[in-house]
Order: C-alpha cells, then sequence, then structure tokens
C-alpha cells in the first residue's frame, strides 16, 4: 500500500512538473517571419535577449509575470533570442543584452522604465495611454504650467492638421515633453492665438513661444526638431542628470566652469547670458561646478585652477577650444570667439604628452605632436592603438600589442606599428574621427587618408593576418640592411640557416 501510495505520489508530481513546462507563455517568441506583423502592433515591449546574459536571466521571471498582467489589457511583450536569430538582432543594431524597445505601429523607441514585474506593468500601462491630453478652458492655465515644457495644439476641429503628426511626434516624445491639444475656439481665445496654432510654453527664458512655420504643413520631424531646439535653456547648470540632453543635441557646448559659492556668480552669469541667446541655435551655454568637476575642466584643457574659465568643446570630435586663462572674462572676447569658431577662423588647442627622447620599445608611442608625421606618413601602413592608462582591457592586450610590434620589426620602413594614450594626447583634426572607447584599434593603409576599424578577435594571430590582409606594402621580405631579426610568429619553428 505504501509502495502503491508513493508511486501515485510521484505520478501526480510527475504529471504537474509536465504541465508547468508546458504551461505555454504570454511572452511572444519573436522571429524574422513574423518580426514585421509584431512590431506593426499598436502597443509591444520587445526584448532582445542572449540566453547566457546574466541579467537577462534576471529580467526573465518578471518579464514572463509583465506579460501575463498586460495581455488582459491588450499589451503584448515579445522576445527574441539574439543567439538563435543573430542576424535579426544584428539589422536592428543590438549591441548588448538586454535591450527592450517600445514598438508602436512600426515605430520603435527605447524603454527606459523598471525591470520590475509591477514597474514593467505600470509603465506599459501609462505608454497605452493617450500621449496628447485633451486641454479644456478651465484647465488651460494649470496644463500650460504642468511642466518645464508643455507643447499645446489649437485647432478648429480634431481632425485638422497637423493633429495626426502632432499625435505621433507625442507618442514619441511621451516621456520627455507634456503635449496637449484643443478644438475649442474658447481654449483658443485664451491661449491668444488663431487656429490652428502650436505654442510651446515653457519654465525658462521665454515662457510662450509659437511656432513660426506654416503649422499645417508640419510633420513629426519639423515639430520635434522644434521643440527640442527650444526645450534647452540659453544658459543653465549642466551636470550628470541632464548632460545627455547636451550630448545628444549635436551642437557645440560652451562651458563656463564657475566656483558656485562666489558672491559674483551672478555676475559673470549674466555676462554670458546675452551671448547665450545670441548664438543659441548653434551653440550650446552652460556653466559648471569648477569646484566638484575639477577634473572635467582638465580634460577640456582648462591648464589651472582659475575661475571663472571658459571654453568651447566641439563634441562630435572631442577638440576644444579653451579662453586664455591669462586673460580676465569679458563679454566683447568671449562673443568674438565664438564667432571666430563658428567661422572656422581659430584653431583648437591640442592636448599633447612630449616627444619622447628615445623609441627603444617594440611599439612606437604615439603623441599628439607627432600625429600627422607618424599616421599620415604615405610611405608607411600604420597599424595603432588608441588606448587609456586605466583601461583593463587595454592592460590585457598590451603584451599582445608589444608583440605584434616585435613581429614586424624588420619591417620598420614599411608599416609603423603604434600606441597612443588617448586620455593625455588629443586626436587631431587631420585625423577625421575621434575616440570614445578603449582600446581603439585603427589600420591606415599607405597613400591614404582612410582608416579601418578593427574589431576582429585581439590574438596576436589575428592581429598579424589583419595586417597582411590590409597592407599596401609588402610584409614578405624584412629590410636587407636592418639589424633586428624578425621575431617568429606564434607556432612557427626556428630553423637554421642555409
Amino acid at each position: 500500500m505504501k509502495f502503491s501510495s508513493l508511486l501515485r505520489s510521484l505520478t501526480t508530481l510527475a504529471l504537474v512538473t509536465l504541465a508547468v513546462a508546458e504551461d505555454p507563455s504570454d511572452v511572444i517568441d519573436v522571429t524574422p517571419s513574423n518580426f514585421g506583423s509584431i512590431t506593426k502592433e499598436p502597443l509591444v515591449l520587445l526584448e532582445f535577449f542572449a540566453p547566457w546574459c546574466g541579467h537577462c536571466k534576471s529580467l526573465a521571471p518578471h518579464y514572463e509575470e509583465a506579460a501575463t498582467k498586460l495581455k488582459e489589457k491588450g499589451i503584448k511583450l515579445a522576445k527574441v533570442n539574439c543567439v538563435d536569430e543573430a542576424d535579426l538582432c544584428q539589422e536592428n543594431d543590438i549591441r548588448g543584452y538586454p535591450t527592450l524597445r517600445i514598438f508602436r505601429n512600426g515605430v520603435s523607441i527605447d524603454y527606459n522604465g523598471p525591470r520590475q514585474t509591477e514597474g514593467i506593468v505600470s509603465y506599459m500601462v501609462k505608454q497605452s495611454l493617450a500621449a496628447v491630453t485633451d486641454v479644456t478652458s478651465d484647465k488651460h492655465n494649470e496644463f500650460t504650467h504642468a511642466d518645464k515644457i508643455v507643447a499645446v495644439l489649437y485647432t478648429s476641429t480634431k481632425t485638422d492638421l497637423p493633429a495626426p503628426e502632432f499625435s505621433a511626434t507625442a507618442d514619441k516624445h511621451r516621456d520627455d515633453w507634456l503635449f496637449g491639444h484643443s478644438d475649442d475656439q474658447n481654449v483658443a481665445n485664451i491661449a491668444g492665438v488663431t487656429p490652428p496654432s502650436l505654442v510651446l510654453y515653457r519654465t525658462f527664458d521665454e515662457p510662450r513661444l509659437v511656432y513660426p512655420y506654416p503649422i499645417a504643413s508640419a510633420k513629426v520631424a519639423d515639430i520635434e526638431q522644434w521643440i527640442s531646439d527650444l526645450s534647452i535653456p540659453y544658459l543653465d547648470q549642466v551636470g550628470p542628470d541632464n548632460y545627455a540632453v547636451y550630448a545628444e543635441s549635436g551642437k557645440p557646448l560652451a562651458y563656463l566652469f564657475l566656483d558656485p559659492s562666489e558672491e559674483n556668480k551672478e555676475e559673470h552669469l549674466n555676462l554670458l547670458r546675452p551671448i547665450a541667446k545670441k548664438f543659441h541655435e548653434k551653440v550650446n551655454f552652460v556653466w559648471i561646478d569648477a569646484i566638484q568637476f575639477g577634473d572635467h575642466a582638465k580634460a577640456l584643457n582648462l591648464h589651472e585652477p582659475k575661475w571663472p574659465a571658459f571654453v568651447i568643446q566641439e563634441l562630435s570630435t572631442q577638440l576644444k577650444y579653451p579662453y586664455s586663462q591669462e586673460e580676465s572674462l569679458e563679454a566683447a572676447k568671449i562673443e568674438e570667439m565664438v564667432e571666430s569658431y563658428l567661422t572656422g577662423t581659430i584653431k583648437p588647442e591640442l592636448k599633447s604628452k612630449p616627444i619622447p627622447e628615445t623609441q627603444d620599445g617594440p611599439v612606437f608611442e604615439l603623441v599628439s605632436k607627432q600625429f600627422d608625421e607618424i599616421v599620415l606618413d604615405d610611405s608607411r601602413d600604420v597599424f595603432v592603438e588608441f588606448y587609456a592608462t586605466w583601461c583593463g582591457h587595454c592592460k590585457r592586450l598590451k603584451p599582445t600589442w608589444d608583440s605584434l610590434g616585435e613581429h614586424f620589426a624588420g619591417f620598420k620602413d614599411r608599416i609603423t606599428i603604434a600606441k597612443m594614450e588617448a586620455t593625455e594626447n588629443d586626436i587631431p583634426p587631420s585625423a577625421g574621427f575621434s575616440v570614445s572607447g578603449f582600446p581603439t584599434i585603427k589600420f591606415k593603409k599607405a597613400g591614404t587618408r582612410d582608416f579601418i576599424d578593427y574589431n576582429g578577435d585581439r590574438s596576436l594571430e589575428h592581429l598579424i593576418t589583419f595586417v597582411h590582409e590590409n597592407a599596401k606594402n609588402s610584409l614578405d621580405t624584412p629590410t636587407s640592411n636592418d639589424s633586428t631579426q624578425q621575431p617568429l610568429a606564434r607556432g612557427e619553428k626556428p630553423h637554421d640557416e642555409l
């Protein structure tokens, strides 16, 4: 009896386990065959994941639970296995796991919400609500002061142009700005506009701005660009919370470094405000706490802790244009400097370590002052690693890179294996690129100005193969009068000369 009872219990447990294992998931599996149809749904949260990813594993149970809870609300959660569907993930520019994106009718935005069950549910429910608020006459004043940036469209009917484009803009930027719409003439009268009209309300600078172009023909790109340009104050404090806004704008960034405890802080800010307003369309102006972010001042080539200090940084190239710290700040001189920068008549100040007295190592130690001479030498192929001293990946690569230099030591008249500490040396404009991650490895063929990114395996064998495949100069026979013996490639056995 006991055996029979145990057998029944084990059988029941097995059936329950099987049922649980076979319980269908509410998360939709996405493949190339259904990607198009799924992402064209009204609202879908899509996770791109890798089975081996620890963060993906942590997210999985929350994602499953959220999918079940949101299913009854008509909101779908889906996932793509980037190991099985590598091409699909590459086509969508997936660079890390998990990557979550919200899709609406084929248009995607990054998911920036929580990653716990209730947080995901709450965030997605909000995403399902109307992105545009219906503004009434009794709530107009309250709504237009409800956030730092509020855009309100006034039309004669709900469908008048550009209402569809305005709604699409709101869907795309619901996490960035507040959007309202009214087709009530009374509300338009309160706003002092004639429909159709788009008004931007702000809590800074000019508090009310009317769209200055024909509004009926405005498209999403026009509306979002207009709001984006006006969402940044003429002059504001910059810090970790809002730096991304400036970085994403693509405009150069003009810094005023200040000691916030100084009594004449406002005097310095008032000196800069008219200049910031004048050049706002082309340059973003900020002030920054020089005491808290003194290291950033050094990175911008401000050489001593002397405040206030002014510098322009071209974010796309990382070039810096500091105002001389030997001179006092004057409005006329700053304005002239900004004008010169915009017309390209001033040169950036390049940070460079001193030129080494000797080059005894297997790899050429490159500094900014020698960049054009060495890297742009038409007679040689050049393979250069841009590194940072603190970078762990760079430290691991060093012995391999040294071995690469030793391997091609007999070909120094034809190829230069180099390295450059990119946090202590600026890359000059002649390079045509900037470096944001370490190590960055680039190859330039002799006689060209084009740089090839190396993103392959960092083993010595792969690096050697890459050089042979891309070098313009022959690397078959070392220079006859070079006394340096060419090191053996890994795996190559020494042999006697005949």
